[in-house]
């Protein structure tokens, strides 16, 4: 089992990026998927939880009403849509999955992150004017 992310790139405040995150080798039913970002000299810090068995999404206090996560139909893909991007934004953005979990309070933070294997290599998103 493979993850790639891609579709990270340098865009300006206030700009929209769309990340993916692809499986090889399988596909996300029943998996919760998250996006974790980490900055240089910061904390990993969780972004979203996608559940796709139970269709449910939990997001950090810090992107909630700016970005969304969804999934394609043959449940291989999963987007993270960014709005409203912020120069705090930046960051590598990772995409890790674990089979059966659900995305309940907690997942996001950093001590569930090793609940999630396998990681992709991560995409970098830079907000800078």
């Amino acid at each position: 089992a493979q993850l790639v992310e891609s579709g990270g790139a340098l865009v300006q405040p206030g700009g929209s990026l769309r990340l993916s995150c692809a499986a090889s080798g399988f596909n996300f039913d029943d998996y919760a998927i998250v996006w974790f970002r980490q900055a240089p000299g910061k904390e990993r810090e969780g972004v979203s939880c996608i559940s796709v068995g139970e269709h449910s999404a939990q997001y950090g206090d810090s992107v909630k009403d700016r970005f969304t996560c969804s999934y394609n139909s043959a449940k291989t893909t999963v987007y993270l849509q960014m709005n409203r991007l912020k120069p705090e934004d930046t960051a590598i953005y990772y995409c890790g999955v674990r089979k059966g979990l659900l995305c309940a309070p907690g997942v996001l933070s950093t001590v569930a992150a090793p609940l999630f294997d396998p990681w992709g290599r991560g995409t970098q998103v830079t907000v800078s004017s």
